[in-house]
């Protein structure tokens, strides 16, 4: 659908990406010989988050190139950092939890950070983000998944941060994405295969699963190009962006759907 290269070798040294999720299973047979490190936030006396969802984004991103869930970039060294817990059927994060998530990645440092997920505004993670951003790190998220109607998620709506909304096969906007002013770039989340929490794969639906395809993307852009600032490497993707909806730049698609490069192929 968006031509993702089938070599992602090329030249240069992977970044090293960060992810802020729910936990992940590490030993998934997708997962097992990926560079991957997992950093628990404490919450207390919550109950711990589930391993569905940072399973499934991970895999994305760096699952084993020759399995049934092969991800992105697979050579790429993953730091996740599980930052949610649980209550009832819900897999929450608050903001301080965030905060240390981001600020722990940052003490990493790691290039690019990868942040499915979405909640209201908030004036401390703000701070955070622009933090990171003077630090010249690449944040990609998560538009999310209020629908059409809903008010900006955060943290993709703050500036510094490249925002993804999710399309299908068809390049038809995923019906419960968010929109607005805000959004940057589509990229395929409907429907997307990858890694189940315990073993085996399915399809997965939600801005969440769209937001590793650009993150993976900004990869290559800073393993061929690790001279370019967070800010070059935004331009990038939004003016390489196929446009979809509206001429120019749209509430629905932003810039449009993901087009990968690859410059050293």
């Amino acid at each position: 659908m968006i031509a993702w290269p089938t070599d992602v070798s090329g030249c240069g040294e992977a970044p090293r990406i960060g992810m802020v999720d729910t936990d992940l299973n590490a030993e998934h047979d997708a997962l097992k010989q990926a560079r991957v490190t997992i950093r628990k936030i404490d919450s207390g006396d919550m109950a711990a988050s589930e391993k569905l969802h940072g399973t499934a984004v991970a895999a994305l991103l760096v699952g084993q190139q020759d399995s049934r869930a092969p991800g992105l970039v697979p050579h790429a060294e993953l730091i996740a950092v599980d930052a949610f817990y649980k209550i009832r059927s819900d897999e929450r994060a608050d903001a301080f939890a965030l905060i240390e998530a981001l600020d722990y990645l940052v003490a990493e440092q790691v290039d690019i950070v990868n942040m499915s997920l979405s909640g209201p505004a908030n004036e401390a993670l703000a701070d955070q983000i622009r933090h990171m951003a003077a630090q010249d790190m690449v944040m990609v998220a998560a538009a999310g998944n209020g629908g059409p109607k809903s008010k900006p998620s955060y943290p993709a709506a703050y500036d510094d941060v490249i925002a993804v909304t999710a399309v299908d096969r068809d390049s038809r906007v995923y019906r419960r994405a968010s929109r607005g002013p805000y959004i940057d770039v589509a990229a395929p989340g409907v429907d997307v295969w990858t890694a189940a929490s315990i073993s085996g794969r399915r399809g997965k639906t939600g801005t969440s699963y769209a937001t590793p395809f650009v993150t993976a993307a900004a990869a290559l852009l800073m393993q061929a190009r690790p001279e370019l600032s967070a800010g070059e490497v935004r331009e990038i993707i939004q003016a390489s962006a196929q446009d979809l909806g509206e001429e120019g730049r749209d509430e629905v698609f932003g810039y449009g759907l993901l087009q990968p490069s690859h410059p050293c192929q």
